[in-house]
């Protein structure tokens, strides 16, 4: 498909877009080269080619979440700077 400079001009005036004699004469040209790719991608024969919405197989790197011995409590909270004996315990971040 061919857009010519008035094609451009008239769908700028459309999306009231200000656009000089020079920009419609510069874009005609490139837009006609996007359309014209986008018809030869149009022409591509996918009837063999499954549908799909990524180009490659989507893979799970998350490890499985199994639970695992951890720290003792009272291991974890002997660096804190301030605790309940049970949880750490911090500024009040939000008022209310």
């Amino acid at each position: 498909m061919k857009i010519s400079a008035d094609t451009v001009r008239h769908v700028a005036k459309l999306a009231r877009l200000a656009v000089s004699e020079e920009e419609a004469a510069r874009l005609a040209p490139q837009l006609s080269d996007i359309i014209g790719y986008a018809d030869e991608l149009q022409s591509v024969d996918l009837a063999d080619v499954p549908p799909t919405s990524h180009p490659f197989a989507l893979v799970n790197v998350l490890r499985e979440d199994e639970p695992r011995p951890s720290l003792p409590r009272e291991r974890a909270l002997a660096n804190a700077p301030d605790t309940d004996g049970e949880q750490v315990r911090v500024p009040a971040v939000l008022e209310g």
